[in-house]
């Protein structure tokens, strides 16, 4: 996520086909940088663990399985404290931003992030940019400490506001330099991480010592090198109420079909995980699993075929699945745009709605009831 169309990855290579794609360091344009102790090593709650920090070279493997024979591939730079630091505790003036769409934990990130920074490694001086990338040169902030974040995590949405769009380089990089923002943290999805690694390249540019930290904000949990995105658990919760909306209907009703469609623009990992965890689902359809129509295996033989044996059926599809089979007259619209840069995906769900009432009133073998969410 996040990376600008035109940068070139930080690319290490090492013995026996070893890679790692790295991230950006302020090393890398400020050379002798100083370093300092870890606050960490003198804190009691982590000072007495042992290899608690993670060492330099450390390094997490893109794919775990791997034979005797192959090379050890792709690895990505492992997260987590390390022995040495670049910023003095008294020195750092950090900035937390949120952009793009909601999603379920956003205070709770921002939460930990104040609270991390001000009990583990001494930072005091946090400002909150309100309403996203255009608060910085709006000139909106609030200050954030562990007692004004103490309960926010109790709320939904983003104390901060949020927005789309806005996002003026020059602007927000002369907003940071002006402020003495030395540490900026930015939590968004995929066009929010693309505005960051702008600002981290302005930043680079203009030879600044400022640190920019993206945090994915994203429930589809489609970040292959993590175990869980925040907001995924509470996005299959939620999902739960609308399939148990639709197997409602669908079995109240002769020959009921209840179409859900649930989030997941290029990964159906909401959709399985509800479909798993409800167990009322007849058929889930995700991006990374093709599927047709018509003919033999098609949706409307297995729809059909479903109907005749149990008299109701529920389809859970995720809104990223089966966006090349809409017709030429609406893909023609798929070239717009939101305001942070991502394609606008047709509703699916409401296509494949009217293509099975469409399919069943052709046939004239049975008549059939069906409920359409659009989640």
């Amino acid at each position: 996520m996040g990376s600008s169309p035109n940068s070139k990855p930080k690319i290490v290579r090492g013995s026996a086909g070893y890679i790692l794609e790295d991230v950006p360091h302020l090393t890398d344009y400020i050379p002798e940088l100083p370093t300092y102790s870890n606050p960490l090593q003198d804190n009691p709650a982590y000072s007495v663990v042992k290899q608690y920090f993670v060492h330099i070279d450390d390094s997490v493997p893109q794919k775990i399985i791997a034979n005797k024979d192959s090379p050890r591939g792709i690895h990505f730079r492992r997260a987590g404290p390390r022995q040495k630091v670049y910023f003095k505790s008294d020195e750092v003036q950090a900035a937390i931003v949120t952009c793009g769409g909601l999603c379920p934990g956003l205070n709770t990130v921002i939460r930990e992030l104040v609270c991390g920074l001000y009990h583990m490694y001494g930072v005091k001086k946090v400002l909150g940019i309100s309403g996203g990338y255009k608060g910085f040169y709006a000139h909106n902030t609030i200050s954030l400490t562990p007692k004004t974040v103490n309960d926010i995590h109790k709320r939904g949405g983003t104390i901060l506001g949020s927005s789309r769009g806005g996002h003026d380089t020059t602007k927000i990089v002369d907003s940071i330099q002006d402020r003495g923002i030395n540490q900026v943290y930015i939590i968004g999805g995929d066009g929010t991480q693309r505005g960051a690694y702008r600002i981290f390249e302005e930043i680079r540019n203009r030879g600044l010592k400022v640190a920019v930290v993206g945090i994915p904000k994203t429930i589809d949990n489609d970040i292959p090198v993590i175990d869980k995105s925040f907001g995924f658990d509470t996005a299959v919760e939620e999902a739960q109420r609308a399939i148990n909306a639709a197997h409602v209907e669908a079995e109240s009703v002769e020959n009921g079909i209840g179409v859900v469609k649930l989030m997941g623009r290029y990964s159906g990992f909401i959709a399985m995980y509800a479909t798993l965890a409800n167990r009322d689902v007849d058929c889930c359809l995700i991006p990374e699993t093709p599927f047709f129509l018509e003919g033999p295996g098609g949706l409307f033989e297995y729809t059909e075929r479903r109907l005749k044996e149990n008299g109701h059926m529920v389809i859970v599809i995720a809104e990223g699945a089966g966006q090349e089979l809409v017709t030429e007259s609406i893909q023609s619209m798929h070239k717009q745009q939101d305001a942070s840069g991502n394609k606008l995906l047709q509703d699916v769900g409401l296509w494949i709605s009217h293509k099975l009432k469409d399919y069943f009133a052709k046939q004239k073998t049975m008549g059939i009831t069906l409920k359409y969410i659009g989640w």
